[in-house]
């Protein structure tokens, strides 16, 4: 099934049902009003929004819920509009032997047996159509295109077998980063904190099952596309070159604490070792360019600019809506 939460002036929104098409929606009231409650008691709740969801996708329009409505992306906050964690990956080791290549560093060992992760602000989400608020075009403005999972209860040192059967959800995400922040804040030794604002995900989650045969060992076998200021750049396949898949990093997330339902773990950069299907951050463009010819030429991105991130399916639909958000400058 598909869920979404729509805006109505609260913190957590009004939870909806989607149909797979992603045309019509149903507020879920009588079930549920917010996603987190579902996520808290699923196995009693979610039948009955499956119930629902089954509905939503009848053939007729007679046969649909009397008071379905006409689905609105615009309308979305993020399906969970705060969530107790956001921790993300870099699941795709590619991006960084990359960016690592580019200054003439090299991947220690454990990054192959070692998931990396860093833990981002979940207190204050962006929606799909949300625009990216930003104090400086010059800390860098990248977007970062990626896979993202929200979890039920998985206790601490949980095997990645038994980590990939607390997936509830999926969803994509827009990652922003303040790229030029970024090589200070390491340096300090603790991490990312500035340089990683608010992050944005898709109009809807959906549950594993709704990506069919795509949905493989704890990866997803579909493109994500990236298209920045209306240029598609890149179309990367998010599931063969995903280095650790879901179960892992929930499991390197669970090696000394629980994580509650509500957590959110994220693939980090899709990236691929074919550079002809492009990026999914500019970053990744501007350490290939350093590769090939010396010094980066692609600058990052500007007031004004747009990103736009989707997944199709295995029918060429949308799966989980699109991310669409312009990048503004803060308003004082």
């Amino acid at each position: 099934m598909k869920l979404a939460s729509y805006k109505d002036g609260s913190r957590d929104g009004q939870l909806v049902v989607v149909s797979r098409d992603l045309s019509t929606a149903h507020y879920a009231v009588g079930i549920a009003s917010r996603l987190q409650q579902v996520l808290d008691d699923w196995n009693f709740l979610s039948p009955q929004l499956q119930d629902l969801y089954q509905s939503l996708n009848q053939s007729t329009t007679a046969s649909r819920p009397r008071h379905a409505f006409a689905f609105d992306p615009s309308m979305c906050m993020a399906p969970l509009p705060r969530a107790y964690q956001w921790a993300d990956g870099s699941a795709f080791i590619n991006h960084v032997e990359l960016v690592r290549k580019a200054r003439n560093a090299e991947v220690p060992e454990s990054f192959y047996t070692d998931p990396l992760m860093y833990q981002g602000g979940s207190d204050d989400f962006l929606g799909p159509r949300d625009d990216i608020p930003v104090p400086s075009e010059k800390m860098g403005i990248d977007f970062e295109a990626e896979v993202a999972v929200i979890t039920a209860d998985v206790p601490m040192g949980a095997t990645p077998d038994d980590a990939l059967e607390g997936i509830r959800l999926l969803m994509l995400a827009n990652d922003v980063s303040l790229r030029n922040l970024i090589p200070a804040e390491l340096a300090k030794g603790f991490g990312f904190f500035q340089s990683k604002p608010a992050t944005a995900f898709s109009p809807v989650a959906v549950t594993p099952d709704e990506l069919g045969t795509a949905w493989q060992g704890g990866r997803v076998h579909l493109n994500l596309e990236s298209v920045w200021n209306g240029k598609r750049v890149g179309l990367c396949d998010a599931g063969p070159e995903m280095t650790f898949h879901f179960g892992q990093l929930i499991a390197h997330l669970c090696k000394t604490r629980n994580a509650r339902a509500g957590s959110i773990i994220g693939s980090g950069t899709v990236s691929n070792k074919d550079w002809t299907r492009g990026y999914s951050c500019i970053a990744e463009k501007r350490a290939i360019e350093t590769i090939e010819g010396g010094e980066p030429k692609t600058e990052f991105m500007r007031y004004g600019d747009t990103i736009r991130i989707d997944m199709k399916g295995l029918d060429g639909a949308s799966v989980f809506g699109a991310i669409e958000q312009g990048v503004v400058a803060l308003q004082a």
